[in-house]
């Protein structure tokens, strides 16, 4: 009876060990992988940013028959701020090397933004663009919903140029942008049409502020042209 009663706890204790393992060994193959996946992604958003720093210099000579107010870089700018974004919410990134590349893109959309001025006035383009200032240190309840907002504007109008910063980025180029435009530190913070917004902004909001976005073609009607 005894023999019987301990080949069960036996046999249990295997089973026990055997799921543990099989959990232990499952869960680091996932982390594993989503590392991997994590490291694959920014390798990925390197490569990206330098292609648009290249793209940059040569629309940069380009003359204003060649520039339009929905340009390459721009267009192309948005996706890679989406996976940035991302970036920041995993656990196993590098952050010295999300940093890195946070610094760099930012002074790429800097750059963008300072091409799109010089066409408005040089070429007599009339794009509709916003400044977005948020801070990931959590003293900033609202600009998570307020990315969403921004988001949500940017897919009904692909033209509308969001240009997004992280306050707090070590980073002088920024920081003469905050000066220059006298952006608090009390994100979330907009600068539409030259003048700052302060707090959580909807889209119904944002719409009011800058009537410009009905001149804009939306994702619908762009989608309809397309496929006439």
């Amino acid at each position: 009876m005894r023999t019987a009663r301990w080949s069960s706890y036996v046999v249990a204790l295997l089973i026990t060990a055997a799921i543990f393992a099989t959990a232990l060994y499952a869960s680091d193959y996932f982390n594993n992988r989503r590392i991997a996946e994590i490291q694959a992604t920014q390798s990925s958003i390197s490569i990206d940013i330098l292609s648009l720093e290249t793209q940059f210099d040569l629309l940069a000579e380009h003359s204003c028959q060649d520039i339009s107010e929905n340009s390459v870089l721009s267009s192309e700018i948005q996706p890679v701020g989406q996976r940035l974004a991302y970036l920041e919410t995993q656990s196993n990134v590098d952050q010295a090397q999300l940093t890195e590349l946070k610094r760099y893109y930012s002074l790429l959309e800097i750059k963008d933004y300072l091409l799109m001025r010089q066409v408005t006035a040089k070429c007599g383009l009339k794009p509709v663009f916003i400044l977005y200032f948020y801070s990931n240190k959590g003293d900033c309840k609202d600009c998570e919903e307020q990315g969403y907002a921004l988001t949500g504007l940017s897919e009904t109008y692909p033209q509308l140029r969001v240009y997004s910063f992280d306050y707090n980025l070590d980073l002088s180029a920024l920081q003469t942008l905050i000066d220059i435009h006298d952006v608090k530190n009390q994100p979330p913070a907009l600068i539409i049409n030259g003048k700052t917004y302060y707090g959580l902004h909807t889209m119904a909001d944002i719409k009011k502020i800058l009537p410009q976005l009905a001149t804009l073609k939306t994702a619908t009607s762009t989608a309809t042209t397309t496929k006439k």
